[in-house]
């Protein structure tokens, strides 16, 4: 069986730290810097020729930065005649931007898939996209992980009874993760009606479903960015009477005014994954951060040994 051969990006180092030692490897040496006027250089310092190398990278901000590294780092293995590339991309940027909903504007979130593909990525290990449709804009073999295991482990630990959770979806665009998670915690379904307002702004006028009062809100979505739909759903369910209100997401961006948006909205606590780093200066109170490391190295592990990858959720999505 080739070798297994781990580099990471500068994106989120930490992370692959992690999987390395859950995977009892060490981390490939390569060597990363930026020239003066911003253009990125790649070193593989160790032989990858015939190895299966796994290039850890979340394509968070700077997103184009990062996703500029990964391309560089894929065609360093592919000129360095690698066996076999895996872009590892816990965070994919540029996910929103999956569809024309309007005249004139790009579908990036193909146009980086095709970047991708194109450097030389034989396949695709990610987490949670946007849209699940994103996979089939890869012209590889993706495997998508859902965070939805470790963020219900944590819950199950509050001890908290059916007829105490309520699972509430900002938007209907959640309503199926929703679902999965009332599958798995118990409790009842309530859906946050959201319009937009403009293209920037949104407005939470309803809930349907429910009830709330003097339960406990879970409420999930896969990332925050600037936080303005998830306090604005906050601050409706708290209307409607809960008494704690909980949010989980796989991705925390966490941009502008995200933190401030945060620690003004009713919220108890802010669950994130270790998919986006949190620096220690956007890290407030109510955030606390759960590690994806044990399944993405399970993943990687899987991959390498060419063995099913839905076997990891049989039972827990």
């Amino acid at each position: 069986m080739r070798e297994l051969k781990i580099f990471s990006g500068r994106a989120n180092q930490p992370l692959a730290e992690d999987i390395c030692g859950f995977l009892h490897l060490p981390l490939g040496a390569i060597s990363l810097t930026s020239f003066p006027d911003g253009e990125s250089h790649c070193k593989i310092e160790e032989d990858v020729r015939g190895r299966d190398v796994f290039l850890i990278q979340s394509t968070c901000p700077p997103v184009n930065d990062h996703l500029m590294e990964l391309l560089i780092m894929i065609d360093s293995c592919k000129r360095a005649s690698a066996a076999r590339i895996t872009a590892v991309i816990p965070y994919f940027g540029y996910a929103r931007s999956d569809r024309k909903d309007e005249g004139r504007v790009p579908i990036t979130a193909k146009l980086c898939a095709n970047l991708i593909t194109r450097a030389g990525a034989d396949r695709v290990l990610t987490m949670d996209l946007h849209a699940a449709q994103i996979q089939g804009f890869f012209d590889v073999p993706v495997d998508h992980l859902f965070a939805a295991p470790v963020l219900n482990d944590h819950f199950k630990k509050m001890g908290l009874t059916d007829d105490e959770i309520v699972i509430v979806s900002p938007d209907e665009g959640s309503i199926k993760r929703a679902i999965g998670h009332v599958k798995r915690l118990g409790g009842r379904l309530a859906i946050v009606d959201k319009r937009r307002a403009s293209a920037t702004e949104t407005k939470q006028e309803n809930i349907i479903g429910g009830p709330l009062d003097g339960r406990v809100a879970l409420m999930f979505d896969d990332m925050i960015s600037t936080a303005g739909s998830i306090c604005g759903a906050a601050r409706l369910v708290q209307e409607a009477g809960a008494r704690e209100i909980h949010v989980a997401a796989t991705h925390g961006i966490l941009c502008g005014p995200a933190l401030e948006r945060i620690e003004d909205a009713p919220i108890t606590s802010v669950v994130l994954t270790d998919s986006v780093p949190v620096d220690g200066d956007r890290k407030i109170p109510q955030i606390q951060i759960l590690t994806v490391a044990p399944l993405l190295a399970e993943a990687i592990k899987r991959i390498h040994h060419d063995q099913s990858i839905s076997a990891i959720f049989r039972n827990s999505v």
